[in-house]
Order: structure tokens, then sequence, then C-alpha cells
């Protein structure tokens, strides 16, 4: 159906005006001052009065019916997508788990296929995972990029299927000449592991003890090492990944001075929740990697955030239940599965603390959540912008609504939040996905197997801010 949205202020990651829009065949047709509704009879027309019309969220770090060894998420690609509708994302680039020892790069991305095909209510694509190296793999990323529309790819400097230097160095040479951009999780594996055998030795292995298992400088370190490394193998393009500390933090604003191709991504639990949680009772809720840091490095983030020299907003969204799944580790926080549930909440907690509290415009707000994610992961200008010709993914904003997030509002398939009881101040209204509806009020109203598998572009570095 044909679809006019009236009365709306329209914004995008320049600027914001008062404009409707006509939207034909899943795509945005006209923008005008005033499009009349007796000119399309057949349109549904949707009063946007008092409302913020802006392009639908893109989600770039999801992780959606993964298994992490321990334990299986509880959210797949229909209820993480569901989700994810519902808090106003239109779009995620899933980050797809390690496959079987030895596998092709190929062979996940035909079990993620097989896993969002028939479920995702909205567009979906993956970033391709790296688990070891050798010729067969490098040679295999172009048809990667160029056949399979997967033009970003993950590597782990930590965990089961962790690259040493060597396949680091590799990997990020290969990927920049075939046209894909490197992500990273980034900490300095070795670090850890001695510092876990310190604390084991003096029976520091309950949740409390997390966030000294896995202290800042891990992260800071492996940050600085692979921009070091990026640099040698010809300048490739870098991005980090759920970035947590203003140290790290710093040698990326080093390396961008210094006219590097560094990207970072930041998440709300870095921004909004801090290491006081694992002093909680229910610390547990709060188990992921990177850990929550001090609370001093929230500011940190805010400032990068504001000046530019971290780009994007995304969640690693990655449920387990607490009552279950997570009560694993409740004598050792080894046991139990990292991850935090997220992607509903991102925009309305981003907007509230961002927009709200005049941190940062409406417009940087956009580009954070989704114009720079497009540009960067292959989307643009499919996606991500206010454009004649642009898929109708929009997420029409109330900035007055208040409210609190409870997770029994919420249409994920864990059992809590954590950020239960934060207040907010702007909440998504309705959520369009190539001209449908798919959440409106906070009610799912898509269908499993609506979302797409979109082919994303060879990476194209986008314009980087000048630092001062």
């Amino acid at each position: 159906m044909d679809m006019i949205i009236k009365n709306g202020t329209l914004v995008d990651d320049k600027s914001q005006y008062l404009s409707d829009i006509l939207i034909r065949e899943g795509r945005i047709e006209q923008i005008a001052p005033a499009i009349s509704a007796s000119d399309w009879p057949t349109a549904q027309v949707v009063d946007a009065a008092g409302l913020l019309v802006m392009p639908g969220g893109i989600d770039v770090h999801t992780h959606f019916n993964i298994n992490v060894g321990i334990a299986q998420s509880v959210d797949d690609f229909f209820t993480g997508t569901r989700s994810a509708a519902c808090g106003g994302t239109t779009c995620v680039v899933d980050h797809m788990g390690f496959g079987p020892r030895g596998c092709n790069l190929h062979h996940q991305l035909g079990v993620y296929k097989a896993h969002a095909r028939d479920r995702a209510v909205i567009d979906y694509s993956f970033h391709g995972v790296v688990q070891h190296i050798n010729d067969d793999i490098l040679a295999e990323m172009q048809a990667m990029v160029r056949e399979e529309g997967i033009s970003s790819f993950k590597l782990y400097l930590t965990y089961g299927y962790k690259l040493d230097d060597d396949a680091v160095f590799k990997a990020v040479s290969r990927l920049a000449e075939v046209g894909a951009l490197t992500t990273v999780h980034p900490e300095n594996d070795a670090a850890i592991v001695n510092i876990r055998h310190t604390l084991e030795a003096e029976g520091k292995i309950t949740p409390r003890y997390l966030g000294v298992s896995r202290p800042l400088e891990c992260e800071a370190e492996a940050i600085a090492r692979m921009i070091n490394l990026a640099k040698l193998a010809g300048n490739a393009p870098l991005y980090i990944v759920h970035l947590s500390n203003g140290l790290g933090l710093d040698y990326i604003r080093l390396a961008r001075r210094a006219g590097q191709p560094v990207w970072a991504e930041t998440c709300p639990q870095y921004l909004l929740l801090d290491d006081s949680c694992y002093e909680q009772e229910d610390a547990l809720k709060y188990t992921l990697s990177p850990p929550l840091r001090p609370r001093a490095e929230q500011g940190k983030l805010w400032q990068g955030l504001m000046d530019g020299s971290i780009d994007t907003l995304a969640t690693d969204h990655c449920a387990f239940t607490y009552g279950e799944q997570k009560q694993a580790g409740r004598d050792d926080f080894k046991a139990c599965p990292n991850g935090l549930p997220g992607v509903e909440t991102r925009m309305p907690l981003m907007f509230s603390e961002g927009v709200a509290k005049g941190r940062i415009s409406a417009s940087r707000f956009v580009e954070l959540t989704s114009t720079l994610p497009a540009k960067l992961f292959g989307l643009y200008p499919q996606k991500g912008c206010l454009a004649v010709g642009a898929d109708a993914d929009l997420v029409l904003f109330d900035p007055s609504c208040e409210r609190a997030v409870h997770h029994s509002e919420l249409n994920d398939n864990t059992d809590y939040s954590p950020f239960e009881n934060i207040p907010v101040t702007g909440w998504p209204v309705m959520t369009i996905c190539r001209g449908r509806i798919v959440a409106e009020q906070g009610q799912f109203t898509g269908e499993a197997g609506y979302g797409r598998f979109i082919y994303r572009q060879p990476f194209k570095a986008p314009a980087q801010p000048a630092l001062s």
C-alpha cells in the first residue's frame, strides 16, 4: 500500500525541516512541503504532527541465535528483530558466531542465512567471521565480498578462535585488497588469562570480580596494536567494536589525527552503566565483554560522541536469561554466558541521554544510529537516509514522551533489561520497514520472513571529521 506521512519534522544527518513523504512500492517516492492526499486516494495517510521522522535505526552489532559454547542465546532472528523493530530499528548487521573448527568463510554464511530466512521481520546482513587464516581463507575473501555482499569481517583477539599477530596482519591486508572493512574485538588475551589465574588462586571468581579480570588496559593495548598493524598493512581500514574506555579512544584519536582510516563504535551499556553494577546482588545481569567500566569512562565516551571521534552507536545485543542461563555463573563468573539485551532500548535511551539532555543534536543522533552505520557497512544510500529512491525505512519519534524502561513492556525473549527503571524522554511510536508498518506504539505489527537479506556494497570510506 502507498503511504503519505504528513506534518512531521524530518531529521537527517545534516538538518531538520517540515515536510511530507510519499512512499510507493517500499521506497521514498517524493519529499515535499505538502503532498496532497487527494492526489493519492489509495494511500494510507499517517499524521506525524509533533513527531520527528528519521531514517530507521541500523544496528550493526547484534548476536542473534548464537551459541557461545556454554549457552545458546534466547533471541533468534524472529524475536531479536521483532524487538529491534519495536525500538525503531529497521536493519541489523549481525555478527555471526563461530562454526566448526577449520570451516571456510561461506560455511557460517549459509548457516546464518538459514537462521534468518523466514524468521527476520526487518532487513538484515551479516559480518563475516574469521576463525583462522590460511591461503584458502585469504583467497575466499574476494568471493564473499563481490559475490555474497559481505563487505565486513570480524577478527577476535581473545576467545577460542583468537588470531595471533601474523594471522591478523595477513587478514587485514587481504581484506583491504578486496574491499572489505576489518572489525575487531580488541582485548589482550594473554593478559586476561594471567589475571584470571591470579584471581583464581586468590579465590576471587564470583561475579563481582568480572571487571577486575578484564581491565580496560587489556582493551586499550589491543586497540593500539590493531591500529599499528593496520597501518603496517597498507593503511588498511579498521573498525573497533564496542569501545568501552577513554584510553582506547585516545589511541583512536591519535591515529585519526595522523590520517589513518579508523572508526569506532560504542554501546549504551558503556554510556549509562558502570562497574558498580558488579557490587550488586544481581551482578550476573551485567556480565559481558568488555565489562562495564568505572563511571569516569562514561564522560570520555560521551565526549567522543560529541567531537566525532566515535562514529556509531550499536548494542552488541546478546541475550541470555538471568533467571536460568546466567545463574550458571553465580559462583564462578567464567561459567556465565557473556552478553546483554538492548536492541529495543538503543534508540530511545540514546535519544534521551543524547538529544534530550543536550549532549548531541537530533541530526548527530541520526548520523550515529543510522547514516554512518549505513555508509561504513555498504548500505548507503539504499538505507540510512531520507532521499528519493531510498528504502522507506523510517522511525517516527515522539520527542516529548516521558516514560521509563520496563522489561515487561519490551519484545525480546529474555527475562530482564539491564536498563530497568531508567527514565527516558523520547520514544519511537512507529517503525516502517520498506514502506510497511512493522511496529506501532510498542506493539509488533509485522510478520516473520518480511525481512530481506541485503547485499552490501564493497567498503568505501566515508569522510571523517577533523579532530582538534
